[in-house]
């Protein structure tokens, strides 16, 4: 049997002695080594099948590190990897840790960023172009940025000034057709246009900025992409290479279901499907409940997502309502802002975000919500504890919402919880209604005299005072029960602020508050609680996450550091009394 192409490969530089033969069965090879690991992990299986070719091409015709790809979002960006030293990550099930899902500097001179957000590759490739420039220095600089991300605002800020500059720059659009999900909005009709046209429409947003441009109908052939590469290596000037390719390419179930293989649990590889199944009901299932049950009532909610509806299965909305659904793409800043102008309108919207996305929206939730008062609602997915890598980061939205002047921020413990707070946020009038949807399964409890701003006092003790904020209210009830004294347990449920009345009322009979949250504690609720109480008698411990970004730590290895085992509490309580 001959040996794999692939194991004679350690550096790009090793690709430049294999004919167009070799390339292409080193692209076969790639592609099952991709799957095989990807099906056993979880991780982002379309867009990665989706490059192979032009990244063997790349690394064929180029000469990284010294020609540079910035890959945007960066999720792409295995093959990247497997051609630049690190294989054994994919060859080898002990190592399929050793790297992260994006580029990483600090595991190879051939990665730049830190990577895991969109939109940003051409503005960072300006930036690394000018300053080649400045310093005398050569080399091609390149921008891989797929169509998705064109939407992002950042993409057209750094086309806007690409255009500006007189050296070379290459914008590579990989155009799949997709984002995570389907594309919206008109840029991407005229991308259409482009790739019906064979790029000679003149609806052209490119050239319409002072670019060169170019189109290249099939980027999945290999032959295509070397001819391209060669032709375009040192070009004296910025130009924009479109290459249309396809998502979840060379595996039929990622061809098939281009969505669900944008990121996937592991999965049989014969089949495609999931190995591991959620079952019974889920908080996405409380949502649309809730969500149904407003629009029968005739609530005049709009739904709205920047390009990630699978997260919240909108699409199940918006098949029922779809004139009250919106996709903005990947725009959480138009999400948000979208939302203001509906809401002043008289529409109840709600914006359905990810904690580590909603980010790039602090100065609209800031300004066009806070400062305005108004009355839109945003559930906010993922607020938990967890690594992996540094660019997707659960535990800071509390700090960063909470203090937002205007904005209350809600973080249910039950389904019943959370309909409640869906509930008073589309019905009341003082200004935006965030929602921290809990990160654990669903629980569920009876609902009595319920005040979105009054803490919940689920048993009244004495002498400790544990608060549990949304999914860690489990986690206060454990403790309590491991304690030798009768502590009382609450649920905050507002966490941007305090209810004074029922912190006072603790001083009566309790020496002790101790605050659980899966946050980050700078910024946080504890702090909030620790402040409140500074300069009294009371005492207070605070558990949540530490301010930085989580990498490569396993989420129970998160959990021990950071003390949030009923074990540790306990005996941190016992310390303290």
């Amino acid at each position: 049997m001959d040996t794999p192409i692939l194991n004679t490969i350690n550096k790009p530089a090793d690709l430049k002695k294999l004919s167009l033969e070799q390339l292409t069965q080193l692209a076969a090879e790639i592609r099952h080594v991709l799957l095989n690991k990807v099906s056993q992990t979880g991780g982002h299986v379309g867009p990665n099948l989706g490059v192979v070719e032009l990244t063997i091409a790349f690394h064929t015709i180029f000469n990284s590190p010294i020609d540079k790809v910035v890959w945007d979002v960066s999720h792409q960006s295995y093959t990247h990897k497997i051609l630049t030293g690190r294989k054994q990550a994919w060859l080898d099930k002990d190592h399929f840790d050793d790297v992260s899902g994006y580029t990483e500097p600090e595991e190879s001179p051939h990665d730049f960023f830190n990577i895991g957000h969109t939109s940003t590759s051409i503005a960072l490739a300006t930036g690394m172009a000018s300053a080649r420039d400045l310093e005398g220095k050569t080399g091609n600089v390149m921008a891989v940025i797929d169509d998705g991300s064109l939407s992002g605002g950042l993409a057209l800020e750094g086309l806007n000034i690409a255009s500006t500059l007189k050296s070379n720059l290459i914008i590579l659009v990989n155009d799949n057709g997709m984002a995570i999900a389907e594309n919206h909005g008109g840029l991407y009709e005229g991308l259409k246009k482009l790739r019906e046209t064979n790029g000679q429409s003149s609806h052209n947003i490119f050239k319409a900025m002072g670019l060169d441009y170019r189109y290249v109908e099939n980027g999945n052939d290999l032959e295509t992409m070397l001819k391209t590469f060669k032709e375009i290596k040192d070009v004296d000037h910025p130009i924009v290479l479109h290459v249309h390719t396809e998502k979840g390419h060379g595996y039929e179930p990622a061809v098939d279901h281009k969505e669900a293989f944008h990121w996937h649990v592991p999965f049989d590889l014969a089949t495609g499907k999931t190995l591991h199944p959620v079952t019974g009901e889920t908080y996405t299932d409380v949502i649309h409940e809730q969500l149904e049950k407003e629009f029968t009532a005739g609530t005049p909610i709009t739904a709205i997502t920047a390009a990630i509806p699978g997260t919240y299965d909108l699409k199940r909305f918006g098949k029922k309502h779809p004139k009250n659904y919106f996709d903005v793409g990947i725009a959480e800043q138009e999400s948000i802002t979208l939302a203001a102008g509906q809401a002043k309108m008289g529409l109840r919207p709600i914006a359905f975000e990810s904690g580590t996305f909603l980010q790039r929206a602090y100065d609209q939730l800031s300004h066009d919500l806070g400062i305005n008062k108004l009355p839109v609602t945003i559930m906010v997915s993922g607020g938990s504890n967890s690594a992996g890598d540094p660019t997707h980061q659960g535990i800071f939205d509390l700090a960063m919402l909470s203090n937002i002047p205007g904005l209350t921020y809600l973080a249910p413990t039950t389904k019943e919880e959370l309909q409640a707070m869906m509930h008073y946020a589309l019905h009341q009038n003082n200004g935006p209604v965030a929602i921290r949807v809990p990160s654990n399964g669903v629980h569920s409890a009876p609902l009595a005299d319920f005040d979105a701003h009054r803490m919940n006092v689920l048993h009244a003790g004495q002498k400790v005072a544990i608060l549990g904020v949304g999914s860690l209210l489990p986690l206060a009830e454990e403790v309590q029960q491991q304690l030798d004294v009768d502590a009382t347990v609450i649920d905050p449920r507002d966490v941007s602020k305090l209810d004074e009345k029922t912190l006072i009322d603790l001083k009566k009979n309790h020496q002790l508050v101790v605050t659980l949250e899966e946050a980050s504690l700078s910024g946080g609720f504890g702090e909030k609680i620790s402040r409140f109480y500074g300069n009294t008698k009371m005492r207070t411990l605070n558990f949540g996450a530490a301010k930085r970004f989580n990498d490569h730590e396993t989420t129970a290895e998160l959990w021990h550091e950071f003390k949030l085992t009923p074990e540790q509490i306990v005996t941190e309580i016992k310390a303290n009394l």
